[in-house]
């Protein structure tokens, strides 16, 4: 039978079939009556109600828009579950009032993004109020994030700890020293950009933009796949917030601008972190002014050759795609995540490309093998 709500639509379906059995072929056996009376009155009760109780265990980051934690959500007969709590600060608020309409905006957003489930995309569990404060919880990713992971010190970690064998295979197919920081080898940082693609093409798909897609903001899982988080910068398409808040070493030059906040400028910013990941440096390191990062952004198709290594640039379907990417024009960039990925030209093109060169890799297990090494 299925159970309906109000509009009619279908929301759960309960099959009464042949029940579980145990191994010796038993059904079950009676039990108390008081025990399975309190059972049916939860059943037919229709409502549910518990405390939850976090600690908050490791700060795991903080930025414009608050903190987060590390905590540990526990629950009965020694059940514990590791969340990853954001609390939001009032701070850059006047009043309370423009806090409570801020996180009803961003209630409304995280509402939205918890009920698309795509695999790429951060998991949000609860929006919940303590003292007037408002928490997002989100599942904890076991990870680093790509800032992280492309940070000096983690590759002579890595140096220290492997065979020269397996150094030279990580140096040559997965990750090698850079001018600045650890840059990830072509095929690689695609696979980690297609991973981000499939997550902005969901979120774009529902009407939201994800506003700061920067390195920080990509956690690179130990199972060796990626996942966007931190969605406080989202917002719906059509409905802009009065402030917006991004990191503007990594918001698109239209943005910078003031004008709109598009899916397509999610794309430049994923551009600036391509960029980043097969160079080996921020491509707007040391930039400070507005003008000076908008004039940064409008020449970086043209600085492209400075500060890519050769085997990016002497591949022209690799630098076609970063250009797709990070043109100053809007107009310019692919028209939406799923074509940057899928299209002629895309992501996807490339790592065939891989393949029928013979050079293609299995790259999360690859990723994951190189993160185990790392502990």
């Amino acid at each position: 039978m299925s159970a309906s709500d109000p509009d009619g639509m279908s929301t759960a379906i309960f099959r009464e079939e042949v029940p579980t059995i145990a191994v010796s072929g038993d059904v079950g056996s009676a039990c108390p009556q008081e025990l399975l009376a309190r059972y049916s009155e939860i059943v037919a009760g229709g409502r549910l109600h518990w405390t939850a109780y976090h600690h908050l265990e490791r700060r795991l980051g903080s930025g414009g828009q608050g903190v987060v934690y590390l905590s540990t959500r526990r629950g009965t007969d020694s059940f514990t579950l590791p969340v990853a709590l954001k609390i939001f600060s009032p701070e850059r608020y006047e009043t309370e009032e423009q806090y409570v309409e801020a996180m009803n905006r961003i209630a409304a957003v995280a509402a939205r993004v918890a009920q698309i489930q795509q695999d790429n995309l951060l998991d949000v569990q609860n929006f919940v109020e303590q003292r007037r404060i408002r928490i997002m919880e989100m599942e904890w990713i076991d990870g680093y994030d790509l800032s992280r992971l492309l940070a000096p010190d983690l590759l002579d970690k890595t140096r220290a700890n492997v065979s020269d064998d397996r150094w030279r295979h990580l140096n040559d197919v997965i990750v090698t020293a850079g001018p600045r920081q650890s840059r990830l080898k072509p095929g690689v940082a695609i696979a980690i950009v297609r991973e981000c693609l499939a997550a902005l093409a969901a979120l774009h798909r529902e009407g939201i933009v994800h506003g700061d897609i920067k390195s920080a903001n990509i956690m690179v899982k130990r199972t060796g796949n990626a996942k966007i988080i931190d969605i406080g910068s989202a917002h719906a398409i059509d409905e802009p917030p009065p402030t917006r808040t991004c990191t503007p070493a990594y918001a698109a030059p239209e943005v910078l601008e003031g004008r709109g906040n598009t899916p397509r400028s999610d794309l430049a910013s994923l551009g600036y972190v391509l960029v980043e990941m097969l160079g080996g440096q921020q491509p707007f390191a040391g930039l400070q002014s507005y003008a000076d990062l908008l004039e940064a952004k409008r020449s970086l198709v043209h600085r492209l050759p400075q500060l890519l290594p050769s085997e990016v640039t002497c591949n022209e379907l690799l630098m076609d795609f970063c250009r797709g990417l990070i043109a100053a024009d809007p107009g310019k960039r692919f028209p939406s995540a799923e074509d940057a990925d899928l299209e002629k030209g895309g992501a996807a093109s490339f790592h065939r490309q891989l393949i029928v060169g013979g050079l293609a890799s299995e790259y999360d297990n690859d990723v994951r093998a190189w993160l185990e090494e790392l502990e």
